[in-house]
């Protein structure tokens, strides 16, 4: 399966979003703050990323621009989960790239079927509300 990394401040929905991808088979990698993302998917190199828009340190739309910004870690597929259902929000994180923008509560169908999109080759640029 996929190496996951989870940007995810909220400790109690970051075990709930571990148990789920375990579950699935993928490898998870969790993060609380967007400093120690940023690091971590330097270490990693994950296949995805699961990032919460509001974490300490750094916006998550900043973090995302980061990440495109940098050849290194620009084609990682990125999915923006937040309980921000902000229209703005979503336009930003498309035009940055954001391969899908879940918010929160998600199903963990939902969620599993975002990362199976964007491991298909559905990558940055095909983002919707779920």
């Amino acid at each position: 399966m996929a190496s996951i990394l989870v940007i995810e401040d909220d400790a109690s929905f970051l075990d709930l979003l571990r148990v789920h991808l375990t579950s699935a088979g993928h490898e998870v990698r969790t993060t609380q703050d967007a400093a120690a993302g940023l690091r971590a998917v330097i270490d990693d190199r994950p296949d995805v990323i699961i990032l919460d828009l509001f974490v300490p340190y750094m916006h998550g739309i900043d973090v995302l621009a980061a990440l495109r910004g940098d050849p290194a870690t620009a084609s990682i597929a990125v999915i923006v989960l937040t309980g921000a259902r902000d229209d703005e929000l979503f336009a930003r994180a498309q035009k940055l790239g954001a391969a899908d923008y879940l918010t929160k509560p998600v199903q963990r169908e939902t969620l599993l079927a975002s990362i199976d999109r964007v491991l298909g080759g559905h990558g940055p640029g095909t983002a919707g509300h779920a």
